[in-house]
């Protein structure tokens, strides 16, 4: 009975594991970068990746930003991503527009660009 469980328990593990994966990655979005500017109404900056609500015209967006230690790296405090802060990001939108969900790969932030994911420019 025993040997039986360990692959059960493996599997049910990685079972539970794939839907974070896959969120996680860019399978979810389009591949193709949008511009989207807009005022940062709302910042949870922890693990597994920041989350920001932007309002960009007439429309609130969820915008992906990096770990903290890749928005550390890009330049980026907790200060330049605090609500009422006005910028840039330019990333790849979900598959389905209408989440109005996009993982931002670079920001803007007046004159200076910061780069989240350098390899991907």
């Amino acid at each position: 009975m025993s040997a039986l469980r360990l692959p059960l328990s493996a599997a049910l593990v990685a079972a539970l594991a794939l839907p974070a994966l896959a969120h996680h990655g860019w399978r979810w979005t389009t591949g193709d970068n949008i511009e989207l500017t807009g005022v940062i109404r709302e910042a949870d900056l922890g693990n597994p990746h920041g989350v920001l609500t932007v309002e960009a015209e007439d429309e609130t967006w969820t915008v992906e930003v990096g770990q903290p230690w890749r928005n550390e790296r890009a330049g980026l405090t907790e200060a330049m991503l605090a609500p009422g802060v006005e910028a840039t990001f330019i990333g790849e939108p979900s598959a389905d527009l209408e989440d109005r969900l996009m993982k931002a790969e670079r920001i803007r932030i007046g004159e200076r660009m910061h780069e989240l994911y350098p390899e991907r420019s």
